[in-house]
């Protein structure tokens, strides 16, 4: 798969990677930064979802907007990744806050980036190496070339979603995506014409990413040829979607990175309950 690593590929390869540790918890934000600091893989160093993966909450643009790209960018030469540098991202929550990194590096536009299958969780399970040392690296630098097709903005989804001339693929839970509960956001529904795909199929019951000849079937039903745009409740987990679509051959996909959070921001927004 072009987006997933192995742990024993990880192992072999390890010292000449980087890899980033993205464990975080949204009801707990400090727990993932104290995990890293307790233990983490050899040579990892830390992105915070809140603090270096996000920018301010303003009234507009959601609960996770995108970080300015140049302070973004600081942060990613003072971890030494530059555009030849093979990335490789893990959590502990199905991969979610690495593929919100993945598609931020994919975003600035390095390639050289994937993740770890599994995440932190196979790599205790099969007993590989694991240390508190923070490395100290090499400062890097690179040109940053924004893959603006990779993002749409509200305007657009309510354009593409009254026009019904996009796909809109909304990634939460069932039970959110029909309004029977919303325990995140103040308003419960969906966009106008979304259809669900949850994110978590993306994934085995036992939290590995499925295969490609998988995802293919699990989006047999959508045209490759049509415009596709990815959402949830604030651009995290639908960056799961968006890979696993890369993996089944989709290439029209963007990210509504505000996704939910954003789109009931706005009073006039239309919301659909079913």
């Amino acid at each position: 798969m072009k987006h997933i690593v192995e742990v024993d590929w990880l192992h072999k390869h390890i010292s000449n990677v980087r890899i980033i540790d993205c464990r975080f918890h949204l009801e707990d934000p400090a727990a993932g930064l104290n995990s890293y600091i307790q233990g983490h893989i050899p040579g990892a160093l830390y992105f915070d979802l809140d603090k270096d993966l996000s920018g301010p909450i303003e009234k507009y643009g959601g609960r996770h907007p995108l970080p300015n790209i140049e302070e973004f960018c600081e942060k990613l030469y003072a971890a030494g990744i530059d555009q030849h540098t093979r990335v490789v991202a893990y959590d502990d929550q199905g991969g979610a806050f690495a593929s919100r990194f993945c598609w931020m590096l994919l975003y600035v536009g390095l390639k050289h980036v994937q993740i770890l299958n599994g995440g932190y969780t196979a790599w205790k399970e099969r007993h590989m190496p694991i240390t508190a040392d923070i490395p100290t690296v090499t400062r890097s630098f690179f040109t940053p070339r924004i893959q603006h097709d990779m993002l749409v903005t509200m305007e657009e989804v309510k354009m593409h979603s009254q026009r019904n001339d996009a796909v809109i693929i909304d990634s939460r839970e069932n039970s959110r995506y029909a309004g029977i509960e919303e325990p995140i956001d103040q308003l419960a529904g969906h966009i106008p014409s979304a259809i669900n795909y949850y994110w978590k199929d993306s994934l085995h019951s036992n939290g590995m990413w499925k295969t490609s000849d998988e995802q293919i079937s699990r989006f047999l039903q959508l045209d490759k040829d049509e415009n596709i745009i990815v959402y949830c409740g604030s651009g995290v987990t639908a960056c799961p979607n968006y890979l696993s679509l890369k993996e089944a051959g989709y290439n029209n996909i963007k990210l509504y990175v505000g996704s939910w959070s954003d789109w009931i921001s706005y009073d006039d927004n239309e919301i659909v309950k079913n």
